[in-house]
């Protein structure tokens, strides 16, 4: 199975594979994704909640889970480990590249996007379930500890790459107010503004390898060097480190908390403006 599958494939492949609809909108967005999933979604999907698959010790939203607590969730849902797992969104925040993080942050080795999402596949006419999903019985043995995470710590210590910022420029340079209140303005001191909307196509497609790489230059960042992606609330930094890893890369790290954490804590220090010079 590809990194990016296609909704031909997928559709000829749902015997094989377990889709899971990872649909997150913001309060703003005006959807319920719950509801939404109930409406019409691809035959035999799961549906991972974003919001609800969160670590509630932790101030900031959607945290993911320790380790044993998160593959217990995951097994929960109905998903099994060892079988290969597509995930998709319909939403403009191109949520299924967390599901995509999320899986193989627990130990998922076979996992894929569906490229376009929903969309995609209703544009083609192709066939919707309706109703809650079909869950069946789970299998996701507890993994251990697991990597990919960098930590507000991490980054106030010095100890974390350099931090590549999805939001989009405004947020970035502290000229729109954040969706959440609260929210200081500005970006983590040194960090990069590479909005996650410069991998797509403007039907929700990713780009090819060309337009990744131009977007990750444009950036002034290497996708192949160590990288912390951040976001919002760490879901749209996961489009940067999908991005990478279809160019190859394995080196980006997830700052999860990201601006719902750092942009809350008034002792944390911020940038406004443009990024630094590449």
């Amino acid at each position: 199975m590809d990194d990016l599958v296609t909704a031909a494939w997928l559709e000829a492949h749902l015997d094989a594979v377990q889709p899971v609809d990872c649909t997150m909108f913001l309060a703003d967005h005006g959807h319920d994704a719950n509801a939404e999933f109930e409406e019409g979604h691809v035959p035999g999907a799961l549906r991972l909640d974003i919001r609800a698959f969160a670590d509630l010790d932790h101030d900031a939203p959607h945290m993911l889970p320790p380790p044993a607590l998160g593959c217990a969730m995951l097994e929960a849902l109905g998903l099994r480990r060892d079988r290969p797992i597509v995930v998709y969104d319909d939403s403009p925040l191109r949520s299924a590249a967390r599901g995509w993080f999320t899986m193989r942050h627990y130990g998922a080795r076979a996992v894929a996007i569906l490229d376009g999402g929903l969309g995609a596949w209703k544009a083609q006419g192709r066939a919707l379930e309706t109703g809650p999903a079909r869950v069946r019985t789970g299998l996701w043995p507890d993994a251990g500890p697991v990597g990919g995470i960098v930590t507000k710590q991490d980054i106030l210590a010095g100890e974390a790459p350099q931090v590549v910022d999805a939001r989009s420029r405004a947020r970035f340079r502290g000229e729109a107010e954040e969706p959440r209140p609260g929210m200081g303005r500005g970006h983590v001191p040194g960090a990069r503004s590479l909005p996650m909307g410069q991998f797509y196509r403007e039907d929700g497609t990713f780009k090819d390898a060309h337009g990744l790489r131009a977007a990750f230059a444009a950036a002034g960042v290497d996708p192949h060097a160590p990288f912390t992606a951040s976001c919002g609330s760490g879901v749209t930094a996961c489009s940067i480190l999908f991005a990478a890893h279809l160019l190859g890369a394995r080196e980006g790290r997830l700052y999860d908390g990201s601006w719902s954490e750092w942009g809350a804590d008034p002792d944390t220090p911020k940038e406004t403006g443009d990024p630094a010079s590449a």
